[in-house]
């Protein structure tokens, strides 16, 4: 690895504006390139730093691309900076905690191919993560030169979004790093999502010029065995930075209210225009969202998509107390309906 600047590694001054003079002096800035369970490895002006973490720090609660403050002489991590974006995903069990993938990630590549595993509705969940993360999301679509019409993919991805930048590509083409360099610059981050088998190893190899071991795909249905089985962050030769993240198949949303609006916007924005606030968008009267797809301007696949996240979401980000009470209230209304059927 050639020598690096704050600068090169992503500094900014959303970073340095948390810092007391006394900080400025004594510890050093170094950014998050790998979590083990005991330790983290960073990387810094002065090098790679092989750290421990001070009392109250969990290795939790740092992730792939964090900043932090470390006293290097001891080799000790002293403080995780605030993040400017942080990708997370729900957990099950309504235990008000997420899972932490990967931090001050600029511009996030969902990968999907142009066979079996492009789904839209699975798209849609990475969309939702990703804006509701403030991250720029870019759709790639690998295996473009084994299909008669990439094209059909692409058109079906712009759907998803207004401005989406959508992109078929050969993984393995020599001109990947060309494509995909105008993410890629001096200090940009990028991180690619997406499941197993459709090439993103192939095509961080080919940012990085890595050699990561790949798998092909099961051609019975078009899906692959996880060969990233950790988070890393690594240098690209023009200057970014990617994180690369395991093959996520089953992605569970939590709290991200903003980011499924922003995902589908058609819808979001109308139904504010709803007679009623509380509107399901179903058969009541006065509703914008049917009268959209009554003249075409809205899918309704679409619509059943946005209902289905919105329900999940909403399951999954209420509290264990909040879970119990809807359970108790459904209960008492199966109870009754049973007493009722049995008179």
């Amino acid at each position: 690895m050639t020598e690096l600047t704050r600068d090169a590694l992503g500094w900014s001054p959303f970073y340095m504006s948390q810092l007391d003079i006394e900080e400025l002096e004594t510890l050093t800035p170094a950014r998050i390139s790998t979590v083990h369970r005991d330790r983290v490895i960073g990387l810094s002006e002065i090098g790679t730093l092989e750290l421990t973490l001070d009392p109250g720090i969990t290795t939790a609660a740092v992730g792939v691309g964090d900043w932090v403050l470390c006293n290097p002489e001891q080799h000790r991590l002293t403080r995780v900076l605030d993040r400017k974006t942080e990708l997370s995903r729900g957990t099950e069990y309504h235990t008000g905690e997420k899972q932490l993938i990967a931090a001050n990630i600029d511009t996030l590549f969902i990968t999907t191919s142009c066979n079996n595993d492009f789904n839209p509705a699975r798209l849609e969940r990475y969309l939702a993560l990703a804006h509701d993360a403030l991250i720029t999301p870019v759709i790639l679509i690998t295996k473009a030169d084994q299909t008669d019409d990439p094209d059909a993919y692409v058109d079906q991805a712009r759907k998803l979004g207004r401005d989406l930048e959508v992109l078929a590509i050969n993984a393995k083409s020599d001109t990947v790093i060309e494509t995909l360099a105008p993410w890629c610059g001096k200090g940009q981050t990028v991180a690619f999502a997406g499941s197993s088998g459709v090439g993103k190893t192939t095509v961080a190899n080919a940012l990085t010029g890595g050699h990561a071991a790949t798998q092909d795909i099961r051609e019975d249905d078009a899906r692959g065995r996880h060969t990233t089985t950790g988070r890393s962050l690594h240098q690209i030769p023009t200057g970014g930075w990617l994180i690369d993240t395991p093959g996520m198949r089953g992605l569970g949303v939590a709290e991200v209210e903003y980011g499924i609006d922003a995902t589908f916007p058609e819808i979001s924005e109308l139904a504010d225009q709803c007679k009623f606030r509380d509107c399901e968008h179903d058969s009541e009267p006065g509703c914008a969202v049917q009268a959209a797809i009554a003249s075409g301007d809205v899918d309704p696949d679409r619509l059943k998509r946005f209902k289905k996240l919105k329900r999940e979401n909403a399951y999954a980000s209420e509290t264990i107390a909040q879970a119990r009470d809807r359970y108790k209230k459904l209960g008492k209304m199966y109870r009754s309906a049973t007493k009722k059927k049995e008179r």
